[in-house]
């Protein structure tokens, strides 16, 4: 579901009595639905973990937890423009705020260790792809569509958008899922890859060909030319490469 929100969720006791959800629109705030559930799961959020860290001895201030850090992960003092490099200090993952995500940190980790050893390194985090395990699955890379529209306005490039389905691809219909599209953002006048957001069966999973493609700056001209295999979700992400210049895939 979507578009929603859980405005009243009442406990319930295994075996005996479900969980009830009340939804509502999460624009109007009009009551959609309740739903009757095994188990819901509540997530509030993280914070860093860095209170008792003693930061404040080395002069760093923290903004609400979060180590503020360049582009090599070396800690810096504050979070203002005049933020000192504290030395021979660095802060990776969810406690610098950049991605909280653990692949993100773990790529903070191999960046940071690569700029201490003298081979300087910075983590692109336009190319570090996320996924939400709901279903169907969601995952991206890259800005959002609004996001991209004001980049492409502010930085005078043009925005293309092409997109693909599932209920043509025949693995989707084979598992009895057909509902759901992949959508590519690119710069028209050199088809590189700015975005892209997927919905649907295994999108965590192919996200990755697309990730590679905006880290590498491959364009759409050279993923169009690429031969996916058949019968393969990945032909979902053929489709929408081959649009992005004008081929079809079927």
């Amino acid at each position: 579901r979507t578009g929603v929100f859980a405005a009243e969720v009442t406990p319930g006791i295994p075996g005996e009595k479900p969980v009830t959800i009340k939804m509502i629109d999460a624009k109007t705030k009009e009551h959609v639905e309740t739903i009757e559930v095994d188990a819901a799961m509540v997530a509030t959020g993280r914070v860093p973990n860095t209170g008792n860290m003693g930061l404040e001895a080395r002069g760093i201030e923290t903004n609400r937890g979060f180590v503020n850090v360049n582009e090599k992960m070396q800690v810096l003092s504050s979070h203002d423009e005049n933020a000192q490099l504290i030395p021979n200090l660095y802060c990776i993952g969810d406690a610098n705020g950049k991605m909280m995500l653990a692949h993100a940190a773990s790529a903070h980790g191999i960046s940071a260790i690569e700029n201490i050893c003298g081979r300087e390194h910075v983590v692109n985090h336009g190319a570090i792809p996320a996924a939400c395990f709901t279903h169907p699955e969601i995952s991206m890379v890259g800005p959002t569509e609004e996001q991209a529209v004001e980049m492409a306005k502010n930085e005078g490039w043009t925005l293309g958008k092409s997109q693909g389905s599932f209920r043509a691809n025949s693995k989707a219909l084979a598992e009895g899922e057909g509902n759901g599209i992949a959508k590519v953002l690119f710069k028209k006048e050199t088809g590189e890859v700015v975005a892209v957001h997927i919905i649907g069966l295994h999108a965590a999973d192919l996200i990755q060909e697309c990730a590679n493609a905006v880290a590498a700056g491959t364009t759409v001209q050279e993923l169009s030319m690429m031969v996916h295999t058949h019968p393969t979700l990945s032909e979902v992400m053929d489709e929408a490469f081959k649009g992005a210049v004008g081929m079809a895939s079927h």
